[in-house]
């Protein structure tokens, strides 16, 4: 077929002159009669937000309605597409920033909780950072923690020091830097990797667990996350006091969960980790934190 249409082109080097000039001459006057920015905008859609309060400091109109206002502006669906994107990209992201040892970017169930069901708004961030220093730099500083904040309609954060775990993360353990709290606040995490051929059996297991959790007296706040669907799940809740995570851990459908977990051997891989609160702010479920 290339020989043919080389040997035609060559034969009638007259015709395929013409037709050359009458493109050439198409092209320019399409390119004169088509209306083009000079300079075009590829910058994000932006909103300004102009409000007045009678008597009131313009920090305070800042604070209390210009900035409330830009942030549930900006909880849209190209902020949603950002979410989605952190699955890609997030975990990479993370371990660039300064003083960052261990990240993982996790989903959630549908409003937060621990069915099947996915939530396609919300996410958790889990991170280890090498020391206290670097923790606060990474709290204050870090553009990965601003872009959450910017992007979310709803945002919470907690600075913890790890006082126990059993078990592991990806083959990584995490070392206790604190001694556990008489009283106070504190914040548990458990994670485990599913194996396929129990998956059934875990999930029968899985929601009376999760609605006692939820349920339980002194729970402040209790998050289902995972890595992946359906094998690679955490839960993440945060105590009034020792006591009261104590009695829920130890009774009830939790406990029959963790009896048949044991029996079973349903984890190829599991951890559990307490940690200390040493700060929390930002809200769930449109409850404040702090």
């Amino acid at each position: 077929m290339m020989r043919g249409l080389l040997g035609f082109c060559i034969r009638e080097r007259l015709l395929v002159l013409l037709a050359m000039l009458g493109a050439a001459a198409a092209g320019w006057m399409s390119l004169r009669s088509v209306p083009l920015d000079a300079i075009p905008n590829v910058g994000e859609n932006q909103v300004i937000v102009l409000a007045e309060w009678a008597g009131r400091s313009p920090r305070d109109m800042e604070d209390q309605v210009t900035y409330p206002l830009s942030v549930l502006l900006q909880a849209v669906p190209g902020a949603r597409l950002w979410g989605w994107g952190r699955f890609i990209t997030g975990r990479a992201a993370a371990r660039a920033e300064a003083g960052v040892c261990f990240a993982k970017v996790l989903g959630s169930g549908h409003d937060g909780g621990f069915g099947l069901r996915p939530s396609g708004s919300r996410q958790g961030l889990f991170c280890v950072l090498r020391d206290a220093a670097a923790a606060e730099a990474f709290v204050q500083c870090s553009p990965l923690v601003r872009a959450y904040r910017e992007h979310a309609r709803e945002f919470a954060l907690a600075s913890l020091r790890v006082t126990s775990c059993r078990g592991s993360w990806a083959g990584v353990r995490f070392e206790p830097v604190a001694e556990a709290p008489p009283q106070g606040r504190i914040a548990a995490l458990t994670r485990a990797s599913i194996r396929p051929q129990r998956a059934a059996r875990f999930w029968r297991h899985a929601p009376p667990s999760q609605r006692a959790l939820s349920e339980a007296p002194g729970c402040v706040l209790a998050v289902g996350l995972g890595e992946a669907p359906l094998l690679r799940q955490a839960t993440f809740s945060i105590w009034q006091d020792v006591d009261s995570m104590r009695a829920y851990a130890h009774t009830g459908a939790h406990r029959l969960a963790i009896d048949a977990a044991r029996e079973h051997g349903l984890f190829s891989e599991s951890m559990f980790a307490r940690f200390v609160v040493d700060s929390l702010e930002g809200s769930w479920r449109g409850v404040p934190l702090g």
